[in-house]
């Protein structure tokens, strides 16, 4: 049987950036093939020459061995080839049949084309086993679900390949044992998946076959039940990969350096957002929060962080009321009182992607005294500062002179990371760190958190892996629905527990709290 696709030695140069390097891949028709690699290995180019965002400058794609050649998304998608982003293309107003026809009418009047695609529709969940509100707004749905209505989409336009790219980066526990179960039954209905992740032990339970990529380059391809995480870590970097700080038992009871009372806000639509929040923060602590996507967690680092004003309750930061429904820090004057910020959405708040990464290493603390003088930017201090952050969290391609949408995602969040711990903060309220970093990456990240737990700093994480949280947390609050469900101890803390109060189950949540008390 010929090959779903296959790629013979095809590269892709940017500018003096070789990001593919006469890469060869083979997937097999009706697998499931995983593709792993560091940040800046050249996976996201990859996939983008698959799915038509890019040309390749030399070699050849071919889907079922036929020679290809793909000007844009379109031309891929009349091969079959589908991508399932890791950010969902939907428009939350429209209905969950709206979106799956939208660009694909197919008829005149748009009454005839929903009442004709409903019974397309109708049979593709029957074979594949979904079950879709398709009357339902998108905004009403879970993530899984969303998620879902991205595969039917690529279904009914004739997806053959599907492109998963980083699929479980959102889901609870239980949503990624649906997805697994659902990407099972593609495979058995001759369907091809293309599995891109991080999260090796998710390789490990999900493929077939798995291509390892470094600097542009195939390492290796091999039978999945033939290696181990261990050793597709070791693929992947080059060499192996060992934690170097552990936490340390600082004994003794610790300040309380951040405090919510009753903390209320709203949403950007004006819905509640945050119910009744009250926890505490530590010195010498970090404090893992887990949730849904869309439960809280962004109105709750934007509260924290100076962006967003509660409407009732308040927050107090080293024992100083910073933000009521009568008055706000802003977020010049919490980094002033010690406070750094790693921002969820980077791209949104947390950088500039069309400027260069030296002005985005010291973007937000420009007019500090290191950076500038008597209303002019210290350069050579800029750059130096810059070069020290390319090198110690080894930024890729390490050219701070490149704009900041040059790097992969991982990358930028490695820059944005190295910007905020180089002011050593008291406390740091980080939102998603290692969402889209390699394995390496993630092991130095999660060092450098638990290093500064040790050196006494109180630390919040927000973070949609529950592996994460258990690996930095000291104890875990979980928020569903705009309220705090429960803080968990660490060490009486699991992945089905975890997930059944993200999903809501109040005597889980009642139980774990008594535990905790």
């Amino acid at each position: 049987m010929k090959p779903a696709i296959e790629t013979r030695e095809i590269s892709k140069r940017f500018g003096a950036v070789q990001a593919n390097d006469q890469i060869s891949l083979v997937v097999d028709k009706g697998s499931v093939h995983g593709i792993v690699g560091e940040n800046g290995a050249g996976k996201s180019t990859l996939l983008k020459m698959l799915f038509g965002f890019y040309t390749p400058n030399s070699g050849d794609i071919l889907v079922d061995g036929e020679h290809c050649r793909f000007s844009n998304p379109t031309d891929a998608m009349s091969a079959g080839i589908a991508m399932v982003h890791q950010h969902f293309m939907l428009v939350e107003p429209f209905t969950v049949l709206e979106n799956i026809i939208l660009g694909a009418e197919g008829a005149g009047l748009l009454k005839r084309a929903c009442a004709e695609a409903s019974v397309k529709i109708k049979k593709l969940e029957e074979e594949f086993g979904f079950n879709l509100p398709l009357d339902t707004p998108v905004s009403h749905l879970s993530v899984g679900e969303r998620q879902r209505v991205e595969i039917l989409k690529a279904l009914y336009r004739g997806a053959e390949t599907l492109i998963l790219d980083e699929p479980t980066a959102v889901l609870t526990p239980q949503e990624c044992d649906q997805l697994f179960a659902l990407i099972n039954v593609l495979k058995s209905q001759g369907k091809t998946v293309l599995f891109v992740t991080h999260k090796l032990h998710e390789i490990i339970a999900v493929t077939d076959a798995v291509t390892v990529i470094r600097g542009g380059k195939v390492i290796t391809r091999m039978a999945t039940s033939e290696t181990t995480p261990d050793q597709l870590a070791e693929a992947m970097v080059g060499a192996k990969i060992t934690r170097a700080v552990e936490a340390e038992d600082r004994g003794g009871a610790a300040q309380a350096r951040l405090r919510l009372t009753n903390v209320c806000a709203l949403s950007d639509m004006g819905h509640a957002a945050l119910d009744s929040i009250s926890f505490e923060l530590y010195d010498g602590e970090v404090l893992g929060v887990a949730g849904v996507a869309g439960n809280g967690q962004t109105e709750l680092l934007e509260v924290l962080s100076g962006m967003r004003r509660v409407t009732d309750g308040e927050v107090t930061i080293s024992g100083k009321v910073t933000n009521t429904s009568d008055h706000m820090y802003d977020p010049i004057m919490l980094r002033d009182m010690g406070l750094a910020h790693i921002a969820e959405d980077r791209l949104k708040t947390g950088v500039v992607s069309s400027m260069t990464g030296r002005e985005n290493a010291v973007l937000g603390y420009q007019r500090t005294n290191d950076f500038s003088k008597g209303g002019l930017l210290k350069l050579n201090a800029i750059a130096d500062a810059a070069d020290t952050y390319y090198e110690t969290q080894d930024v890729r391609p390490r050219d701070p002179d490149l704009p900041l949408e040059a790097l992969s995602g991982g990358n930028q969040q490695k820059l944005v990371i190295a910007r905020e711990i180089a002011r050593d903060p008291e406390i740091m309220v980080i939102g998603q760190p290692t969402r889209g970093v390699d394995i390496g990456a993630v092991t130095k990240i999660h060092d450098q958190i638990i290093a500064l737990r040790n050196q006494g700093k109180a630390l919040l994480v927000v973070s949609a892996d529950l592996d994460e949280l258990m690996v930095v947390s000291d104890r875990i609050a979980v928020m569903c629905d705009g309220k705090l469900a429960g803080i968990v101890p660490v060490d009486q803390a699991d992945e089905r527990t975890l997930g059944l109060m993200m999903a809501g189950d109040a005597s889980t949540a009642e139980q774990q709290t008594q535990a905790s008390v």
